[in-house]
C-alpha cells in the first residue's frame, strides 16, 4: 500500500509506513501490507491494511485504487509472491500510532523487502493520475483548495515545480472543477491565491 496524506499543514505529500512486527525485516521500516482476504474485494482489504498497520481509522481512508503488480519470484525470502500495489489517500484524523511514520514522499529511507523499488517505479504512476484521476486529486486537495496548494502538490508528485498559467488551464479544462471569486493569502507578499472547488458528488 503506497498510503498518502496532504493535510492542511503539509507542505509537502508524505507517505505512511510502519516497522515491521514479525520476520523476515523484523522492525525495518515497510510498506503495509496483507494476505489477500478469500472473496474479499482489493479495495476492502488495502483499507484494511491502512488501517491495522499505519493505525488509520477507516473513515478517514478518503479514497484507495489499483496500481500495478509485482511478480519478480525472488522479491520475497519466503519464496514467490505476488504483490498488487494499491494506493489510498488519507484525511487528517487524530488517530496517533506511535509505530507509524510519515516521511516526505521524496525522502523515504530505505524499505524493506523490494517497497523501495515499488515506491520508485509507482511514483510516476501515482504523478500520471493526478488531475486525470479525479477520486485520486480530490481525495488529496478536498473539495476546496487555493492554487497555491494545487501548485504544492503537483510539484510533490511530479518531481518539478508547474508553469501556474499551464497548471491553470489545465485545472480550468476539468468539468468538475471550478474557479470561484474567491481568493487567500498564502504568504506575507504576493497576491493572493485563487480559490477552485470541485462539484458536489451528487451534481
Amino acid at each position: 500500500m503506497l498510503t498518502l496524506r496532504f493535510w492542511p499543514d503539509d507542505d509537502t505529500v508524505h507517505l505512511g509506513v510502519a516497522p515491521r512486527a514479525h520476520p523476515p525485516f523484523l522492525g525495518d521500516l515497510a510498506l503495509p501490507g496483507v494476505l489477500l482476504t478469500r472473496g474479499a474485494r482489493l479495495a476492502d482489504d488495502a483499507r484494511r491494511a491502512v488501517t491495522t498497520k499505519l493505525g488509520v481509522p477507516t473513515p478517514s481512508i478518503a479514497a484507495v485504487g489499483q496500481l500495478i503488480t509485482f511478480d519478480e519470484p525472488n522479491r520475497d525470502p519466503r519464496g514467490p509472491t505476488l504483490s498488487i500495489a494499491m494506493w489510498a489517500v488519507c484525511t487528517q484524523t487524530d488517530a496517533d500510532n506511535t509505530q507509524t511514520v510519515w516521511p516526505p514522499l521524496t525522502a523515504v529511507p530505505t524499505l524493506a523487502f523490494d517497497h523501495t523499488a515499488i515506491l520508485t517505479h509507482c511514483r510516476p504512476l501515482l504523478a500520471a493520475k493526478l488531475w486525470s484521476d479525479l477520486p485520486f486529486t480530490r481525495a488529496l486537495l478536498g473539495t476546496r483548495f487555493s492554487a497555491t496548494r494545487a501548485v504544492t502538490l503537483t510539484a510533490a508528485l511530479r518531481g518539478e515545480r508547474p508553469d501556474p498559467g499551464n497548471l491553470n488551464r489545465l485545472m480550468a479544462g476539468i468539468p468538475t472543477l471550478h474557479r470561484t471569486p474567491d481568493r487567500v493569502r498564502s504568504h506575507p507578499t504576493g497576491r493572493p491565491a485563487a480559490i477552485w472547488t470541485f462539484e458536489d458528488e451528487g451534481n
